[in-house]
């Protein structure tokens, strides 16, 4: 038997899952942060090494000069030795042999200066990428951060509501309970771990660029496809959360571009077809739950029927949204899979037994045909609007 969960505990979980949250995303903005600082450091290093440079550069300039004096005064003294005595040819060859040397010392620093602001210059420019990009991440994990607070918000109200009704809100939980763990596990394989890739990344970078410039562009190279890979994960989870083209588009785009990835994905083909479907007649629930069960039902012709076609066809008559999903696979025997619906709740889905329990939650009905060898067909009937019914 499932052990009941109180709302007090309920909120516990929510509360705590929240502050993982929360915490996970202030030490994203510490580590960008961090990078900020360094970036500003380095301006302030280039800085300081710019008016050295300009300094010695005035000073090579100014020995310069003296040095071409000197020179010229000692072939003129070298030249009229009548007018001038051996001491003068000596100071006037010491004070150009000085002047020599002091030029060649300050030449030779005003080339080191150089070198040390073309490679502060090289430091900055990989460090401004750097705070480029984990700003950028920051912004997406942000984002991403706040649809997954507001997702386990919604499920703790969700859940509340649905505990009145006994046998259902036993199911619902264990069901939510079980994304809780789905998105933790994809958090922490994904996201997680990227972003800890990301931190050493950068501390790599930072002590490549002191020593090799061409591994650091290389590490930089990665980091970048690191960033855009987790991009790509943190948007799938969102997704998994609730499509925002629902909200955005509606039911049926929504539905077109799923089925296009699907398509894509698995190399099913998969037909969809909709008629007289006036989509601002139809609640937002009845939207997500119909989009729900066709995913559902795709999911499993993904997984189970070995099937190389399916067929999807939605329309609305007398109130009611009527669709059916259709493939040409293997089947399968409807009393045997009747005898596991309970054990498919805790095999990370729904399953068919959880799609049925979906839509009698909105007043509908979903029936399943399906006979070994002969395909399987999902039935869902559910009205558009279920204020009008629950009123």
């Amino acid at each position: 038997m499932v052990e009941k969960i109180s709302p007090e505990q309920l909120d516990e979980i929510v509360k705590k899952a929240i502050e993982a949250l929360e915490n996970g995303k202030k030490q994203i903005f510490e580590i960008a942060e961090s990078a900020r600082q360094e970036w500003n450091d380095l301006e302030a290093k280039f800085a300081e090494l710019q008016s050295k440079v300009k300094e010695a550069v005035e000073e090579v300039e100014r020995l310069s000069l003296l040095e071409k004096e000197s020179r010229y005064r000692l072939m003129v003294v070298s030249k009229n030795f009548k007018l001038y005595g051996e001491d003068d040819i000596k100071k006037a060859y010491d004070t150009a042999r000085e002047l020599q040397i002091k030029l060649a010392l300050k030449r030779e620093n005003e080339q080191h200066l150089i070198a040390q602001r073309t490679e502060l210059e090289m430091r900055i420019r990989r460090a401004r990428e750097i705070v480029e990009r984990a700003e950028y991440l920051v912004t997406h994990v942000a984002v991403a951060m706040n649809y997954l607070v507001d997702a386990l918000t919604n499920i703790s109200s969700t859940i509340h509501e649905l505990q009145k009704k006994e046998m259902m809100g036993i199911r619902i939980i264990t069901a939510q309970e079980q994304e809780r763990q789905r998105l933790a596990r994809d958090i922490h394989d994904g996201p997680a771990q990227s972003l800890s890739n990301i931190v050493l990344k950068c501390e790599l970078c930072e002590k490549l660029l002191d020593r090799d410039i061409e591994k650091a562009r290389k590490q930089i190279g990665e980091l970048k496809q690191l960033v855009k890979s987790s991009l790509q994960e943190i948007r799938r989870i969102i997704f998994d959360l609730r499509p925002m083209s629902l909200d955005d588009l509606g039911l049926v785009p929504t539905l077109q571009r799923y089925v296009s990835t699907f398509i894509e994905e698995t190399g099913i083909d998969v037909a969809l077809e909709v008629y007289d479907l006036d989509e601002n007649a139809v609640d937002k629930v009845v939207e997500v739950a119909v989009f729900r069960i066709v995913q559902e039902a795709l999911n499993n012709i993904k997984k189970h029927s070995k099937a190389s076609k399916a067929h999807i066809k939605m329309y609305v008559k007398d109130g009611f949204l009527i669709a059916r999903i259709a493939d040409n696979g293997i089947g399968f025997d409807k009393e045997k899979v009747e005898g596991q619906k309970r054990a498919d709740i805790h095999e990370g889905g729904f399953g068919i037994y959880g799609m049925k329990q979906r839509a009698e939650l909105l007043k509908g009905k979903l029936t399943v045909q399906s006979q070994e060898g002969e395909g399987t067909t999902v039935l869902l009937q559910i009205p558009i609007n279920t204020t009008e019914k629950e009123g």
